[in-house]
């Protein structure tokens, strides 16, 4: 399944409405914010139809999945929206999600904990928010908001240390950057070592820089982190294969179409996180060439002075460089 997808759910009190667009979306939030009655309102239209009172209008399928059958029921489903609620324990299992990356539905799971065997986007962590746009019907409209907003994360300020979330071709890039401008520069070991890697840090300023389109479940310790620590800023994009096809190197139309509208191109049942789309989308328009590309070991000529400006051109808000080198 791919795609984006509009959805309302409503009824003559409440109305719902988000836009789904990745394999997982995560909905967050306190109690009595509306996030179980979303369920209840979905397992309604499916229980009773029409007579339940409540709408639901989206181009795919859209229903609940829940209880102890749960494993048996999923082999079932193919290309529906399926929304779990946190009472659902087996969310948290490996075993659901083994099963989420064999799957060709999209799920959406609120819950109000992370989850870790899952690798959800950082951009697809979402809040309801409740406004007053029906008040006067006595209808409460409810929309979702990205809990993390890009600008909470960096800013234009040169680092002191760099820790990079992995130690492959992405962290031997941005290792000879922070060596050309006397930046330090760290490998993490994965996304979990994060936090303990900045933690063991001084309190000079730190950039963290980590594969957003799978970092979900780390992000609310960081978050709280950077909270407490200001000087200590997070760069997430897609991951770094996403930069070097930002970066416009790699030539041809179709390269900027799917960087465009990733989420048409995508298929969730192939590919268990964007992450892993984008590293083989860039294995494959570099396979012939020069540019030829390994996660595992980075290929010199991305370290070629016109290829690796064109990267660091693309990391908007990103300064590596202690004087005005980059103007």
């Amino acid at each position: 399944m791919k795609g984006k997808y509009h959805i309302v759910v409503q009824n003559n009190k409440l109305h719902y409405e988000l836009d789904i667009r990745r394999n997982i979306t995560i909905i967050r939030g306190d109690s009595a914010t509306g996030k179980t009655k979303l369920i209840s309102l979905i397992e309604q239209a499916a229980a009773l139809g029409e007579s339940s009172g409540v709408e639901v209008h989206c181009r795919r399928p859209c229903r609940t999945l829940s209880g102890n059958d749960w494993n048996i029921v999923l082999p079932n489903i193919h290309e529906q929206i399926i929304f779990l609620d946190e009472e659902n324990k087996f969310v948290k299992s490996q075993e659901f999600a083994e099963a989420v990356k064999a799957s060709d539905n999209y799920f959406v799971i609120i819950t109000r904990e992370d989850l870790p065997n899952l690798p959800y986007s950082v951009d697809e962590i979402y809040g309801i928010h409740t406004s007053g746009k029906y008040h006067d019907l006595k209808r409460t409209y409810n929309e979702l908001y990205h809990i993390y907003s890009a600008e909470l994360f960096y800013k234009e300020q040169t680092p002191a240390t760099v820790v990079v979330e992995d130690a492959n071709s992405g962290y031997e890039f941005f290792s000879v950057i922070c060596e050309e401008n006397q930046i330090a520069c760290l490998g993490a070991g994965g996304k979990s070592n994060l936090k303990t890697a900045v933690r063991k840090l001084g309190n000079e300023p730190i950039l963290v820089i980590a594969d957003g389109a799978a970092i979900g479940s780390e992000m609310n310790e960081l978050y709280q982190l950077m909270r407490y620590r200001p000087e200590v800023k997070c760069y997430l994009p897609e991951s770094f294969e996403w930069l070097v096809l930002k970066s416009g190197m790699i030539d041809g139309k179709a390269v900027q179409d799917i960087l465009n509208h990733p989420e048409d191109f995508i298929e969730s049942k192939k590919y268990f996180s964007w992450e892993r789309f984008f590293t083989a989308m860039l294995v494959k328009y570099t396979r012939e060439s020069y540019l030829k590309y390994s996660k595992g070991k980075l290929n010199e000529a991305y370290l070629h002075e016109k290829m690796k400006q064109a990267i660091l051109d693309g990391m908007e808000g990103i300064n590596f460089y202690k004087t005005e080198k980059n103007c």
